[in-house]
């Protein structure tokens, strides 16, 4: 099954990949890994996901915002592939960083949210290394930022 139908099934909706809000690019080749930026949390009606986990915001509710910054990876590769994810071989490494309390310490199962959905798409090929971090702050407010290096063909 392709990774785009693979989408489909699971009845997921690609956000708009957005452009870089500074000095760099969403997406970099360099030979065959493909480097993408970090994603911010954005909810899929456009508004940020804002608050720090452990005090504004559960455990869950950072998994769904890992999650949707998931989704915005998947669709900065789909545009780094030119609309074609079978030209991703695997998912090497997600970093996860989590804006969380001082106190927090479930960062990794924040971040499962991003992992989760990768390797539901990818399969196998979506299986990947992978960083927990937590921070005090995070660009714009926002709860959680995942950044990702791929594999091509």
């Amino acid at each position: 099954m392709s990774f785009d139908k693979k989408i489909l099934e699971l009845g997921l909706k690609l956000p708009e990949a957005k452009a870089p809000a500074g000095n760099y690019v969403a997406t970099k080749i360099v030979g065959k890994l493909l480097y993408i930026s970090g994603q911010i949390s954005i909810s899929d009606n456009g508004e940020l996901i804002k608050g720090k986990i452990g005090d504004e915001l559960t455990t869950d509710q950072g998994y769904e915002a890992a999650k949707r910054c998931g989704l915005s990876i998947i669709a900065q590769a789909k545009i780094a592939c030119s609309n074609d994810l079978s030209k991703i071989k695997s998912c090497v490494k997600l970093t996860g960083f989590v804006n969380s309390t001082e106190e927090f310490t479930e960062q990794p199962k924040v971040i499962n949210g991003a992992s989760d959905l990768i390797a539901s798409i990818f399969g196998d090929a979506g299986i990947h290394t992978r960083a927990a971090v937590s921070t005090n702050s995070l660009p714009l407010g926002v709860s959680v930022e995942v950044d990702a290096i791929f594999e091509l063909n």
